[in-house]
């Protein structure tokens, strides 16, 4: 009778080599540090005193606690790549190469294209029923460039946030601050432009500007100081307001509502006495999250009705 994982055969001689417990057919002279199993090259992986079967490795895994962030969420080794931004990038680069090949054009891809004419922002046109374009002018850009410096400021912002939030807060607090820049131009902006035909609003500005605002709190719940992310706010607020053709009231919207959002995440827990239960924490945030979706959607509902009154709808 033999003993795969302690002794080799009775022709093996004496004394008899040890074989890996994994694979009976290696004889080994290693084991591991941790149970004492004689294992062999591939079995084994450096731990801090010497080495540890794969084994004992996975029952140390499940022994650690797991990391927690700032919203709640876990934070899992491996997952620090950002998919949902890089998911979000390659949505507003799709729309734009369909725009383009539509207007035969890179920097003029918004006539004739029928996804443009179909997805841009006009608070007429979503009163009489295309809603679609509340979201869908979220991933439309005016050009090229107008699509890079919109893509390098997701990237830049988009990666550290939905690391600290998660990827699904992060996610809900960018459609949250999209919606909000379409609230504050369907609230705010007037269905027809100073020349006199429909005005037109489109581009991720305003969920950019979300961001914006979230990495905001974000440092002020880490109890850091936001004065950068505040500095850059105030510079593209500024830019905003002085060059013609830009949406401000788009920006504003999806800033006030990213940092509301977010706000609700990091701070509504604490406000309304949660304590320590991790588990009501996370509720109370996504509701306090949907509480501003709500008040977002409220606002577009009633701007809806006003515009249906005025136009004759």
């Amino acid at each position: 009778m033999t003993n795969p994982g302690w002794g080799g055969a009775a022709n093996e001689g004496t004394p008899p080599q040890p074989r890996c417990v994994r694979h009976p057919d290696r004889p080994t002279a290693l084991s591991c540090n941790r149970c004492g199993r004689p294992s062999c090259p591939d079995c084994l992986r450096e731990a801090a005193v010497g080495y540890h079967c794969v084994d004992c490795v996975a029952a140390g895994r499940r022994d650690v606690r797991p990391v927690r962030g700032v919203a709640g969420n876990t934070v899992v080794p491996g997952r620090a790549t950002p998919i949902v931004t890089y998911t979000l990038m390659g949505l507003n680069v799709l729309a734009f190469l369909a725009t383009a090949a539509q207007s035969r054009s890179i920097l003029h891809n918004e006539s004739p294209s029928p996804l443009f004419s179909d997805w841009a922002l006009n608070p007429g046109l979503v009163a009489d029923g295309q809603w679609i374009r509340l979201i869908g002018s979220g991933f439309l850009h005016f050009g090229l460039i107008h699509l890079a410096v919109n893509m390098f400021a997701l990237y830049i912002l988009g990666r550290d946030t939905e690391l600290i939030l998660g990827r699904a807060r992060y996610t809900a607090v960018y459609l949250v601050s999209l919606l909000g820049g379409s609230a504050s131009v369907m609230a705010f902006q007037s269905v027809f432009s100073s020349g006199g035909g429909l005005s037109w609003t489109a581009g991720a500005s305003g969920a950019i500007f979300g961001l914006m605002g979230a990495e905001a709190i974000i440092l002020l719940r880490l109890r850091r100081s936001p004065a950068p992310i505040v500095s850059v706010i105030a510079i593209n607020v500024i830019i905003s307001l002085s060059i013609p053709g830009i949406s401000f009231w788009g920006h504003l919207g999806g800033l006030v509502a990213g940092a509301l959002a977010t706000a609700g995440i990091l701070y509504g827990p604490q406000v309304l006495g949660v304590g320590n239960n991790r588990e009501r924490a996370v509720t109370v945030g996504w509701l306090c999250l949907g509480a501003v979706l709500i008040a977002t959607l409220g606002v577009i509902a009633v701007r809806i009705v006003q515009l249906r009154a005025q136009l004759g709808y």
